[in-house]
């Protein structure tokens, strides 16, 4: 073997996820958008509902991440495949949960959490970590690919639930613009959620928090900001959104997470590889 492949192999062995960079964060809200849109285009826009459109995507779901597990080695289209999937699951499946079980936002929404949480315990106490972004293992990657499907879950269920009640509690408090604050829901949510996204940013830049735990945290609230952007881009005028065709939104939103991702090249390599050496472009 040349050194050339020598070097190629020792930088793609190094983990079966991307950098977890600025445009890593960017490219995963498209997905979440994508998520939101292409779930509700199936359950909605065609009519299967949300049982039924949960178990297609979860298929889906299986299918891709098994396809990852196997992979020797990080698959940027593989990878990225999974994490649609989950969103698209998590969409669904939230949907479900609060509109044909009835269970409520905040009854899920807590429910989500606790697993969340519990899948995080479990990890740390079977591998003796919580990981980020170097994901090693077998074992890592089941544990990573599970919690980002809850997480995104939780997140589809926390964005559905903020641009509800914010137009609420922003009556109560602010006099609203003409037409009022329901209008604004999903604009409000956004706007929320990218705040706490900026105070778990300052928080790794500081360095005063673990940063898996903050990537995690990130995680979960980026879903509902892309969740809610895939609202903006879809619900009539009056609910506040553009009014844009479930179909086209996602093909939109597909092609630029595409674009984002061949004009980022170290997204199409793991983490922790080191800057390829020239001819390996």
């Amino acid at each position: 073997m040349t050194e050339t492949a020598q070097l190629r192999l020792a930088h793609e062995a190094l983990s079966k996820a991307p950098p977890a960079i600025l445009m890593f964060w960017v490219v995963k809200i498209c997905a979440t958008t994508v998520g939101e849109t292409g779930g509700d285009a199936l359950s909605m826009t065609l009519k299967l509902g949300y049982l039924v459109a949960t178990l297609i995507f979860l298929a889906f779901f299986a299918v891709t991440m098994t396809w990852q597990v196997a992979s020797k080695r990080y698959q940027p289209l593989t990878y990225w495949l999974v994490v649609v999937a989950t969103t698209t699951v998590g969409t669904t499946t939230s949907d479900f949960i609060d509109r044909t079980l009835r269970a409520g936002y905040v009854l899920s929404s807590a429910g989500l959490l606790a697993l969340v949480i519990a899948v995080l315990v479990a990890w740390k106490l079977t591998t003796g970590r919580i990981a980020a972004d170097r994901i090693t293992t077998r074992t890592d990657e089941v544990f990573y690919w599970v919690t980002i499907l809850v997480s995104n879950t939780l997140g589809t269920a926390l964005g559905d639930f903020s641009s509800e009640t914010l137009p609420d509690l922003m009556g109560r408090v602010a006099q609203g613009p003409a037409g009022g604050w329901d209008a604004w829901g999903f604009e409000l949510a956004a706007a929320v959620f990218a705040v706490l996204i900026g105070v778990v940013a300052a928080l790794h830049l500081m360095k005063w928090a673990p940063q898996a735990v903050l990537f995690w945290a990130a995680y979960v609230l980026t879903r509902p900001l892309g969740a809610t952007l895939g609202d903006t881009l879809t619900k009539p005028h009056a609910l506040g959104g553009l009014e844009f065709g479930r179909f086209l939104a996602t093909g939109v939103i597909a092609l630029a997470m595409v674009v984002l991702i061949l004009l980022t090249p170290r997204l199409r390599r793991p983490a922790g590889a080191t800057p390829e050496p020239p001819g390996l472009a």
